[in-house]
């Protein structure tokens, strides 16, 4: 292997781009139109224009793949994890141009990349799975007779791909014809394919998955199991190895039947295999023929590099440890840095500051490490067309514990204004007396959340009137006049009068303009974005009623449009679809009204703060 195509973008890219220059392989970066500027392609030695901007016009398409290791001279590819990374056509199409695939055979990645496939082969080897349906025929009359026969809840999921898209839980009859209407949809838009699967679901277990590798002499080991509970729409947010959950005698149960699993589908290289943990039992879920996002907590405990791993084993060599040769040391934690706010709505903008913690600060000791995989500069832009994260905090300690600390602490030093991420919430959850306890299940956030958010607020509400003084008070006026310029300022939709000339705050306000009234402030750990609104008539200033519109809360395309101008609509009622980074988001009326106008329509791109819809009283 002596020139490495990496068929992805981001923090995976460059990872995957260090691990390579390491070993002495060249590498060369792939980019849309809208990463010219990204980080992966400074770093790669040589970097090939894809075209476009969507993924489909861009990271989806094999053909420009394939034509880009042609043109560079490369001799192998890395799929990295998303994108065609689980597609055995892109597999397939590597292998017949002559190149080395850094992956499972294409005939692994159909057996066991589609969800349906992998339970059939795991029942055949006793691995245990969930009641539910698998079959061909897709018609929503097929999936209501099943689900009647499985029994309620369960959980429409879609066949292939994974990170939580396609995937809909459905707790009554009435809700199944809009689950697979919007799971169809997203699996489509996602994976290119729309084919779904149903299962009974469980609503308190846990996610804990193994990670799997095998090279092409008959070798399968397992590196230990990731405990992946704390989720948000059935994406993880929070991973860490071990689970407080599972015992040796659990991990050796999970370990096996993973490894039987991937050695009868003929599989090679990196896998996960994931099982969903209740009590004393646990059941497939479905394996991942790919690297997976939080391979590095894997790393740190076990000490390996999974990346080159890959690469050996690409190469034909055997796996370098056997199962009794691997060991695993102290507590990894890994956090999911988003550019989206603390209810989960995805944001697109400009890097305006970026510092990242220093490695040798925080909490945790001298033992701890930290490790921070990203791709983000000062400038750097988060586009709409692709998933919103932003990189992985990593730490490693001796104790779950000392894991906690060091990577809370973490948190609280990273500086990121320009876009609004999830720092806060993360840190908020790490301190949570439920997840200290290492009881988090996956209802953890549907049950902590609004506890979450009314904290992120409080400390808000405490610092707004001191950072807003520091940061964004007028100098004093030249010549002398009784009067202060007012400074009124919008956060949260609420109108807050500033006393600018008592300005208490002693920490370091960082400020970064969001346009030419916004900014995004960092008071020490708080964020705050306001909107200047001195000077706005009282009308808008105090006597605007935000639910007589409904406005975009971040840039995406409009899928659907529900409402229709004159329609009475109840709260709650879903008046329109958008998608942004590659997730559908109802949004819905806040109060019973008459839809008065509407001003978007199907496929338009939509800017935050757009007006969708106008309401007049019901």
């Amino acid at each position: 292997m002596r020139r490495l195509l990496i068929a992805n973008r981001g923090e995976i890219a460059l990872r995957v781009i260090r691990t390579a220059r390491r070993l002495g392989i060249e590498s060369v970066a792939v980019y849309s139109d809208a990463d010219a500027g990204a980080l992966h392609v400074q770093e790669a030695t040589l970097a090939h224009a894809l075209g476009g901007n969507a993924s489909a016009e861009s990271y989806l398409r094999i053909d420009k793949l394939i034509a880009a290791a042609r043109a560079t001279g490369a001799d192998a590819v890395h799929p990295g994890y998303g994108f065609l990374s689980e597609n055995a056509d892109f597999a397939q199409a590597v292998v017949d141009a002559g190149l080395v695939w850094v992956g499972p055979p294409a005939a692994a990645i159909r057996a066991l990349g589609s969800k349906s496939s992998a339970k059939a082969i795991a029942q055949a080897r006793g691995v245990p799975c969930l009641p539910g349906y698998f079959g061909a025929d897709q018609s929503d009359e097929c999936f209501v007779r099943e689900a009647g026969r499985i029994g309620y809840p369960v959980m429409v999921k879609a066949a292939a791909g994974g990170g939580g898209r396609g995937m809909r839980l459905v707790t009554e009859a009435a809700q199944l014809a809009a689950a697979l209407r919007s799971a169809r949809s997203e699996a489509q838009s996602s994976f290119g394919s729309g084919e779904l699967l149903l299962e009974r679901a469980l609503l308190a277990p846990r996610h804990v998955e193994v990670q799997v590798f095998a090279d092409a002499h008959g070798h399968c080991i397992h590196l230990g199991e990731r405990d992946c509970s704390v989720q948000r729409r059935h994406q993880k947010l929070v991973e860490e190895s071990p689970s407080p959950a599972v015992d040796a005698a659990m991990r050796e149960r999970m370990g096996r039947c993973a490894v039987d699993l991937a050695q009868a589908a003929g599989y090679v290289g990196a896998g996960t295999v994931e099982f969903l943990v209740d009590g004393a039992e646990f059941f497939l879920m479905e394996m991942n023929t790919r690297l997976q996002v939080e391979h590095p907590v894997t790393e740190a405990v076990t000490g390996l590099d999974l990346v080159e791993w890959q690469l050996r084993v690409a190469q034909g060599e055997p796996l370098p440890l056997t199962q009794e040769e691997v060991t695993f040391s102290g507590h990894a934690i890994e956090v999911r840095l988003c550019a989206e706010d603390e209810n989960f709505a995805p944001h697109t903008g400009t890097v305006q500051e970026f510092h990242p913690p220093p490695p040798g600060e925080g909490g945790g000791g001298g033992a701890a490490r930290l490790r921070f995989d990203h791709a983000l500069f000062k400038g750097v832009e988060v586009p709409p067309h692709y998933d919103s994260l932003l990189g992985k905090l990593i730490a490693h300690a001796p104790t779950r514990e000392e894991a906690i600390a060091r990577l809370a602490a973490a948190l609280d030093r990273t500086q990121l204004l320009g876009v609004p991420t999830n720092r806060r919430l993360l840190a908020a959850c790490l301190r949570h007396p439920e997840f200290r306890a290492g009881r988090a299940l996956i209802p953890f956030l549907q049950q902590h959340g609004d506890e979450l958010r009314r904290q992120l607020q409080d400390e808000e509400a405490a610092l707004l009137q001191g950072a807003c003084a520091a940061a964004l008070a007028p100098p004093a006026p030249a010549l002398a006049c009784p009067y202060a310029r007012p400074l009124r300022m919008r956060h949260r939709g609420a109108i807050v009068d500033i006393a600018a000339g008592q300005a208490t705050h002693t920490a370091r306000v960082l400020k970064a303009p969001l346009g030419p009234s916004r900014w995004h402030l960092q008071a020490g750990t708080v964020d705050l974005i306001v909107e200047d609104a001195s000077f706005e008539p009282a009308a808008r200033g105090g006597g605007h009623n935000p639910s007589d519109e409904l406005r975009a809360p971040f840039n995406g395309k409009v899928i659907e449009v529900k409402a229709r101008p004159g329609a009475s609509v109840a709260r709650g009622d879903t008046l329109l679809v958008i998608e942004s980074m590659k997730l559908e988001h109802a949004l819905a009326a806040a109060r019973d009204a008459v839809v008065k106008s509407i001003h978007v329509a199907p496929g338009q791109q939509a800017a935050t703060s757009q007006v969708l819809v106008t309401f007049e009283a019901a």
